[in-house]
């Protein structure tokens, strides 16, 4: 498959109508008129576009020139929207991504994860066919210039960690995303959250947007789950919060 062809398959798969309303719910607890999102691995740009529409401003950071440029496309001339062409990581300076040409969802800078990968279940025919060399920046320099985020989304493909290392200042709430190929990352980034004081959790498999637990729990919880959690549910996304009631059902 074409880069052009796996784009746009992405971008009709993310960006479906019926996915608007349960992103828009869903993120409304963390966001509205005013706010301030970071993107972090923004991808074909559904959540940036679920940010807008609540009317927060939004900080993508999308590092494949591809899918920045699509980006650009899609968002050209949108108040408060504002891309940054970087990876982000634990320090400044320079990182490689691995680039997956048939699906650009699964880019990397974490050579781990491609490891990983390797052969295991629901991770078969995946091929890391390309690299470029990237400036690399942190989460505490994209908030000494665009100011703290009320919510932080990151998806980088086991480099959640490294991402979450670079942040000294805990915003409201955040996300990060894990598989369960990669158990030691989501381990490492819960550690690191409990570091700057988070301690509300809750979590969701897969797209599904639906809360794990009814209410939130602890760093200890979390972790428990994520270590029971069967290989087949292949990932999810980690959800921290300094408020208990952003994390809830009700």
């Amino acid at each position: 498959m074409s880069h052009a062809a796996a784009i746009g398959r992405s971008l009709r798969l993310y960006h479906a109508p019926e996915r608007r309303p349960v992103l828009d719910g869903f993120y409304q607890r963390f966001l509205g008129p005013g706010g301030l999102a970071f993107d972090v691995g923004c991808h074909v740009g559904d959540r940036a576009a679920s940010f807008l529409r609540l009317g927060a401003r939004v900080v993508a950071v999308e590092p494949q020139p591809r899918l920045a440029r699509a980006l650009r496309l899609m968002f050209s001339g949108t108040p408060g929207f504002t891309l940054v062409q970087t990876l982000i990581g634990a320090s400044e300076g320079e990182a490689v991504l691995r680039l997956n040409s048939a699906n650009p969802t699964v880019a990397t800078a974490s050579t781990d994860f491609i490891a990983a990968a390797d052969g295991a279940p629901g991770w078969e025919g995946q091929v890391w066919d390309a690299e470029i060399a990237l400036p690399r920046t942190t989460l505490d320099a994209l908030i000494a210039a665009h100011g703290m985020p009320d919510f932080v989304k990151i998806d980088v493909e086991g480099w959640e960690a490294e991402v979450l290392a670079g942040l000294s200042h805990a915003p409201r709430a955040l996300s990060f995303e894990f598989t369960t190929i990669q158990r030691g990352v989501a381990q490492t980034s819960l550690e690191r959250l409990s570091t700057l004081g988070f301690s509300h959790f809750n979590a969701c498999l897969g797209e599904s947007m639906a809360w794990v637990f009814p209410h939130a729990v602890g760093a200890e919880a979390m972790a428990q789950w994520l270590s029971d959690l069967p290989a087949e549910a292949n990932s999810g996304d980690v959800y921290a919060a300094r408020e208990s009631g952003q994390l809830s059902r009700d």
